[in-house]
């Protein structure tokens, strides 16, 4: 199922916003991976696990598993249920479970996506995942989504451009090298993700936007 839902997807994203992947290999083709990106739309998760040909687990809102549909398609694709100012506890054990396991996690570390196109700050406690799991971290870059559906707009454009940057990972060893110095592993992690961008940015569709 998760292989069909993500066929269509990628048929759709092609056709509607001309999604185009750079860097694809940098992803790890085993391991656990905490994948984090840059939070422009609601699209951002399918729009980074499309890209990948391994399984991607996503976080979602746990008040979406109260809601008939939207639980069915959580349900369906596993996901984590997350607490609206935080991942709760229960959040952090899947979540560290499944990155032991050797699968990969996506989150959003900004939190919340951003309400001008630009990369926000990164809230702390993701690292603690990477550190405690031995999970490499994979830096994500997504340009375009803002500008097809910001989040102060109900519904999307139905054309517009979409690029995703895959970066070089942060190995294990890296991080555990940040264990008493999270606030700069953040602040490294942050940095990488701009790096993606900036990439992006030097694309011709996107090279009119201000530097990340």
């Amino acid at each position: 199922m998760y292989a069909a839902a993500r066929r269509v997807c990628q048929v759709f994203a092609v056709g509607l916003y001309r999604v185009r992947y750079t860097g694809r290999e940098n992803i790890p083709a085993e391991g656990g991976v905490l994948v984090v990106a840059n939070h422009q739309s609601h699209f951002d998760p399918p729009l980074v696990g499309m890209g990948c040909r391994r399984e991607m687990n996503y976080l979602a809102r746990e008040s979406l598993f109260a809601i008939g549909p939207l639980r069915w398609i959580m349900n369906l694709f596993d996901a984590i249920p997350i607490k609206r100012d935080g991942l709760g506890l229960e959040g952090i054990k899947e979540t560290l479970r499944r990155l032991k396991r050797g699968e990969m996690v996506l989150m959003f570390p900004e939190g919340t996506r951003t309400w001008d196109g630009q990369l926000g700050p990164f809230r702390p406690g993701f690292t603690t995942l990477a550190l405690r799991s031995g999970a490499c971290i994979l830096p994500v870059g997504i340009e375009g989504a803002y500008q097809v559906w910001p989040r102060w707009r109900r519904f999307p454009d139905l054309v517009g451009r979409i690029h995703v940057h895959y970066g070089p990972v942060i190995p294990s060893e890296e991080i555990r090298s940040y264990a008493q110095r999270e606030r700069e592993l953040v602040e490294e992690v942050r940095n990488r993700v701009r790096a993606c961008l900036s990439v992006l940015r030097q694309h011709p569709n996107f090279a009119h936007l201000p530097p990340p």
